[in-house]
């Protein structure tokens, strides 16, 4: 009877989840798992330019299909890579975080090897990665196929990272057979009808009501689910700019985006009047999505349906899933009007083909130039403030960390993106600042085919830094003068469309060289200095409200 060896287990039960890429660097300790992901056929390996980067594509990835793989190795491989997974982590995205250890004989000896402290304490990194994930487990071959399925239970049913660390020797024994029962999610019935009996009391009696998709609803696929309850309750719905396009924006009970102060009128007398809010899948309402914290929400009126659970005031209805009070609501009808909104375009396209590029023509040309079908992948600076005011059209998924806000994110998640779906196109619009993080993964997008079209605004240092702070000059905020244009081919993407454009013109001949271009396109835009969109501008008039300063 032919055995199955604990490395190669663990790899085909991710195969099954339906990962089909793993992200990473190799290493000789995870030379197993390297080895592992090459033989077998369900599962491909997608080696990046460093950790960092990997998991960042791991993340994006994640944010596509559901769930992902990463594989590095211990120490100096995992702890590069867990900025990326903490990011995972706060924004539940799913990524099963793979580390090959030293072999359980070298650390039994307690032996000097490289890539630790050389004290013979092999435990000193696992306290640290396991902070980053909602469940860990220490793999050998008998509890193997026990731990897979906790761990593989446990990080679906919290949607975040799951640390699984293996040690050399062990990923090469066979895995001791053992009855597992299969991984299910499902609600608690009695608790389940509970809940969703509070929720229909609490719409009955509510004379408005407004939803507020969470950005949790794209992480599980639960777009339509979510699109139905709202069309059953006929209520106005609105997202913050986490949940951009989760449904799309053409759908006439879409409210608009609200982001406290600088919502649209309409929008924010339609939330902030309310008396009941319908919080779908667990809302970030944080610094950013908020806009300095200048929402007037009042908790009191909040029916919050998170992943596993229905709050209602004083009321915990535990163990209810998400998809199970969504279709649950999907049932119900309202008796309230249905709401139906009068639709508003976006800024006119304006400027002569001669005039410099300002951000008030930019962003209405991004707008303009994003397609149904698109993957719109934002960084966390200037473009995660001018995109989301934007309609988009139907069938445009936006991606953005707008929560752990790492700059740098954006470039390596467009890989994972693109990866996780190459019948899409992925657009990153990133700046300067941020993409010379992670601009190395460039590289492998062209050698893997992922082939994007990359918006990178060149404004001569790092712009959001410089609008948080009183003193815009500081030199810290400056930056090398990269030839952002010339990266691509000097990565070997050789058959990219390539521009560097200052003017109206410019640009928009470029943007249409990009969208015709057979592989990928990159187009280097020239902005000013302290040239910046309105929510930026904003911000910079309320840094002491922002971060708390004593006034």
């Amino acid at each position: 009877m032919k055995t199955t060896s604990v490395i190669d287990y663990i790899v085909q039960r991710l195969a099954d989840e339906g990962i089909t890429d793993c992200f990473g660097v190799p290493g000789d300790y995870a030379f197993p798992v390297c080895d592992a992901v090459d033989r077998n056929p369900n599962i491909r390996w997608v080696g990046c330019s460093n950790e960092l980067n990997a998991s960042y594509a791991a993340d994006g990835y994640a944010r596509v299909r559901g769930a992902a793989m990463l594989s590095t190795t211990y120490a100096v491989g995992e702890l590069s890579a867990i900025n990326g997974v903490m990011g995972a982590k706060a924004e539940r995205s799913l990524v099963y975080h793979v580390v090959g250890m030293p072999s359980y004989q070298n650390q039994r000896l307690r032996k000097t090897m490289h890539h630790t402290f050389g004290d013979g304490d092999f435990g000193n990194f696992i306290g640290i990665s396991a902070q980053a994930a909602c469940c860990h487990a220490m793999i050998n071959p008998d509890n193997c196929m026990i731990e897979m399925e906790r761990v593989i239970a446990e990080a679906c049913r919290n949607n975040q990272p799951a640390y699984i660390v293996v040690p050399s020797d062990y990923a090469l024994a066979p895995v001791t057979p053992t009855e597992v029962r299969p991984v299910t999610l499902k609600s608690n019935e009695p608790s389940l009808q509970k809940a969703v009996s509070a929720i229909t009391e609490r719409l009955k009696s509510a004379k408005s009501v407004v939803a507020l998709p969470a950005f949790t609803i794209s992480r599980l696929g639960l777009q339509k689910e979510a699109r139905q309850a709202i069309e059953a309750l006929g209520c106005p719905f609105a997202t913050t700019s986490m949940e951009k396009c989760i449904i799309d924006e053409s759908h006439p009970q879409f409210a608009g985006m609200y982001s406290g102060v600088l919502s649209p009128k309409e929008t924010r007398e339609i939330v902030e009047s309310a008396e009941l809010v319908l919080d779908l899948g667990g809302l970030s309402l944080n610094d950013e999505t908020t806009t300095g914290f200048t929402t007037r929400l009042d908790p009191a009126r909040f029916v919050s349906i998170g992943l596993n659970d229905v709050r209602i005031g004083g009321q915990v209805f535990g163990n209810v899933r998400l998809a199970d009070t969504l279709a649950a609501l999907a049932k119900l009808k309202s008796p309230a009007p249905r709401y139906k909104r009068t639709p508003e375009g976006n800024p006119s396209i304006n400027g002569n083909p001669s005039d410099k590029i300002t951000m008030d023509a930019l962003y209405p040309r991004y707008a303009k130039f994003i397609r149904s079908g698109d993957n719109v992948v934002l960084e966390s600076g200037s473009s995660s403030f001018g995109v989301p005011p934007m309609t988009l059209l139907d069938d445009v998924q936006v991606h953005i960390q707008m929560l752990w806000g790492s700059i740098g994110w954006a470039t390596g998640a467009s890989f994972g993106i693109a990866l996780a779906n190459l019948k899409r196109k992925t657009i990153l619009i990133t700046g300067e600042g941020s993409h010379q993080l992670t601009a190395n993964e460039i590289g492998n997008m062209g050698r893997f085919g992922a082939n994007p079209i990359i918006l990178c605004l060149n404004n001569d240092g790092y712009m959001v830094e410089r609008a948080l702070e009183p003193n815009p000059d500081w030199s810290y905020n400056d930056l090398a003068k990269w030839r952002y244009a010339d990266l691509p081919h000097a990565l070997g993407c050789t058959d990219w469309f390539t521009a560097r454009v200052e003017t109206l013109g410019e640009l928009d001949a470029a943007l249409k060289a990009a969208r015709e271009s057979k592989s990928g396109a990159y187009i280097e835009v020239i902005g000013g200095r302290m040239d910046m969109p309105k929510g930026l501008a904003f911000a910079h008039t309320r840094l002491k409200e922002l971060y708390g300063d004593t006034p």
